[in-house]
């Protein structure tokens, strides 16, 4: 490469670097400026230099077909990239990117997946220990620490150069080493990049640029490949890299993501910490860096409630500044003052500070793009309908609830704001469908307020990337959606799935999907079998149907649709209850559901039919004895039995002929619903009671098994009361009956309590 050629190694995301570069190039003062980052990117380079784009933001290129594959370029205000950018348009300058183009780049990261992890595992690993090696040379406990020490608080240009360039060398030359005998891949990977990256600068050469006038600004492990006299890559060679079919977008990025503790690999631990040391280092006060960094940190701690004192960060500040000199620096580094900050304000004890540490090194700014910056068309579409329903202010990186009232608003003069909550969670909801992760939606009691909705809204950088992999599904947020649940539609093959499409569709607003949804729900009925399905899809329409007129949306499809739901789980009830303990489980659950509906839409369903085959679950003996009990107490609740009736019925189950786990399974049923109906029965507790005496040892220990556990989910008042009616029956007065069966058991009866664990059942 030409010997006059300016090129300046860097750090992605150091404030270090920025400063230095923006020296160099105002002593160089070129006419280009060539960065690393893809080629074909060039464009939305230049549309980062926007007045109005608010870093942190970022790159994104990603595949055109599922599943996607991205690859993310996020830049800081400090990124010494984005600063190489800014210097550049306010003087004119040629900028371009120089590195592979992303359909390239994406196309190699798809063949680097079939890589084995476990080689990979064994370079990073490898890597790791150089810097870790590089670091414990100079006395410090990490990288990072070193880093900043020797090279963000290095205020001298030349120094920097020298010492980033030796240090770039020596690496590149023991990581070359190891990848020629561990991972040739990897190897002919940086190869290939920097080919192409001296391409692109023997072609701006070619085009008239003067190589002194030019300044290149890559990684520094990358400036003796550029520096090399290799042959540049060929117009043959680059058209014979295979390339995936792909796209590129500007989006927001978050100082949260940028973090290399919770997201982008190649990030710094500290953003905002960097961010604080970048505005230090443009106002030539790096020294005041500490005492605005631990100031930061006492306030965090005052708003959580701790002890914080002016004094103390003085006390901190000295101490960072101590523990420094000890390694030779002149300005403390993060991990001194991390040090200082646990020591000072946590008494040692880094839990006391370790969520203001958090805050004051990662930071919760997000970036934002104007409109009119390079966006996919479902990006537009979300970004019209937040300023159009007026939940810009929720863009946040802080979670912010949102409350919503569905009912028209009588009180306003336009229909768009009578209806701007419903619009609202029309929209939420479209983005729940697509799995974008910006609002999730909180339990509300719906049979109390099914006009409410409460939801939590939060901004992430991977919002913007669910947005951008929703534009392979439809050029707006209501046709991805819709291709979405017709997609569901299509692969599902269960009743439940056709149920979760028709309300994903009535909540969206989607009348075709939810035309489509009814006609294969109804095909699906007459297949299944399964009584615990369609109880579940009952539930889940009449969920639909409290909604009534609220969403502006016509539900009478589903009346029909329900009744047959209604019906068909009636009348699979009896064949369904024959089954063991551990399928009743699913049973019982749907006999709630079908109880629900009846309650709530007794005009509509067929609660006659329903009721009529409880009364034959509860009195036949062939069945699961604990459903057959749950049959009986819906019985008791809707008083379709009487005081007689239900003392005949307790004695027959509980009669000396049953098996007693038989037996006490069925009175666990019968006590798993309504306990206050129970404890007004008195005669039921009488048969119980005379059950219990007549039992043998082994069988009243097998009772008392089941018995346990129909009795564990009793409350403290339940139990008491239970307690006050055996006194009646025993003759032994309710109160103290109620306090002797209320203490606490002693060693010997809670060893002999223990055994029933281990009784045998002769399974």
């Amino acid at each position: 490469m030409h010997k006059d050629l300016n090129i300046f190694g860097i750090r992605h995301l150091s404030p270090g670097g920025s400063f230095h570069l923006r020296a160099y190039l105002e002593q160089i003062k070129p006419d280009c400026i060539l960065i690393e980052g893809p080629s074909d990117a060039t464009d939305l380079l230049l549309q980062l230099g926007n007045n109005d784009v608010k870093p942190p933001v970022a790159l994104l290129a990603y595949t055109n077909a599922l599943p996607i594959e991205t690859v993310l370029y996020p830049f800081a205000s400090y990124s010494p990239e984005y600063e190489a950018l800014s210097w550049g348009l306010k003087k004119g300058c040629t900028i371009r990117f120089i590195d592979l183009p992303t359909d390239i780049l994406l196309k190699l990261k798809q063949r680097d997946n079939q890589t084995d992890p476990e080689i990979k595992s064994e370079f990073h690993r490898f890597q790791n220990k150089i810097y870790d090696n590089v670091a414990g040379l100079y006395g410090e406990d990490n990288y990072e620490s070193y880093w900043e020490r020797n090279f963000e608080h290095n205020l001298s240009l030349h120094s920097y150069n020298q010492g980033i360039s030796l240090e770039a060398t020596e690496i590149r030359q023991l990581v070359i080493d190891k990848e020629a005998l561990a991972l040739p891949y990897d190897h002919a990977y940086n190869e290939v990049r920097e080919a192409h990256m001296r391409r692109e600068i023997k072609k701006a050469i070619s085009e008239g640029f003067s190589p002194e006038k030019i300044v290149v600004i890559v990684g520094a492990y990358h400036v003796e490949g550029i520096q090399t006299d290799r042959t540049t890559m060929s117009d043959e060679t680059l058209k014979m890299i295979p390339r995936a079919e792909s796209n590129m977008t500007l989006m927001p990025y978050s100082y949260h993501r940028l973090s290399s503790r919770t997201g982008y690999g190649a990030g710094n631990k500290a953003p905002y910490y960097f961010e604080l040391m970048w505005q230090q280092l443009l106002g030539q006060n790096l020294g005041d860096l500490s005492a605005i960094y631990l100031s930061s940190i006492a306030n965090n701690l005052r708003t959580q409630g701790h002890n914080a004192s002016s004094a103390t960060v003085i006390e901190a500040i000295r101490l960072a500044n101590a523990l420094t000199a000890m390694r030779g620096g002149e300005y403390p580094v993060l991990q001194d003052l991390h040090d200082a900050a646990i020591t000072c304000f946590g008494a040692g004890e880094l839990a006391i500070v370790a969520d203001a540490l958090n805050r004051v090194d990662i930071g919760t700014a997000i970036g934002s793009l104007p409109e009119g910056i390079s966006q996919t068309p479902v990006q537009e579409d979300v970004a019209r309908e937040l300023k159009r329903l007026k939940l810009i202010d929720y863009k946040s990186a802080i979670a912010q609830e949102l409350t919503l009232d569905l009912r028209e608003n009588i009180k306003v003069k336009s229909t768009e704001a009578a209806f701007i909550d419903l619009t609202r969670s029309t929209f939420l909801h479209r983005l729940s469908a697509l799995k974008i992760g910006f609002a999730k939606q909180l339990h509300v009691n719906q049979e109390t307020a099914s006009w409410a909705e409460k939801w939590v809204l939060q901004w992430t950088p991977e919002v913007e990337i669910e947005i951008v992999e929703a534009n392979l599904k439809g050029e707006t947020l209501e046709i991805a959606v819709a291709y979405q649940l017709k997609e569901e539609l299509q692969n599902g093959d269960s009743l439940a799935v056709a149920t979760a499409v028709i309300a994903k569709s009535c909540l969206c607003g989607l009348t075709d999907i939810f035309s489509n949804a009814l006609a294969v729900l109804q095909h699906k009925l007459v297949e299944t079998v399964s009584f615990s399905d369609i109880t579940e899809a009952s539930r889940q329409l009449s969920f639909i149907l409290q909604y009534d007129s609220l969403r502006n949306f016509n539900l009478e499809p589903l009346f029909p649709l329900l009744q047959q739901l209604f019906l068909r789980a009636a009348l699979l009830l009896v064949e369904n209850s024959a089954c063991d303990d551990k399928a009743a489980t699913a049973i019982i659950n749907g006999i709630t559901q079908m109880e629900t509906v009846a309650r709530e839409h007794y005009e509509l369903v067929n609660t006659e039919i329903w009721h009529n085959e409880i009364k034959v679950l509860a009195q036949r003996d062939d069945l699961n004895a604990k459903l057959s009990g749950i049959a009986f107490s819906i019985l008791l609740e809707h008083n379709f039995v009487n005081e007689d009736e239900c003392a005949r019925e307790v004695s027959r189950r509980l009669s000396p002929g049953i098996p007693a786990d038989i037996g006490a399974g069925w009175f666990e049923g019968l006590a798993g619903r309504n306990r206050y109906a129970l404890l007004s029965r008195i005669g039921l507790w009488r048969e119980l009671d005379n059950y219990v005496q007549m039992l043998d040892k082994d069988e009243f220990m097998r009772a008392l098994v089941f018995l346990r556990r129909a009795f564990g989910d009793f409350e403290s008042n339940q139990k008491n009361s239970v307690a006050e009616l055996l006194g009646d029956l025993w003759g032994t007065g309710a109160e103290s009956t109620a306090e002797f069966l209320s203490k606490e058991l002693n060693e010997e009866e809670t060893t002999k309590l223990d055994e029933l664990n281990d009784f045998d059942f002769d399974f």
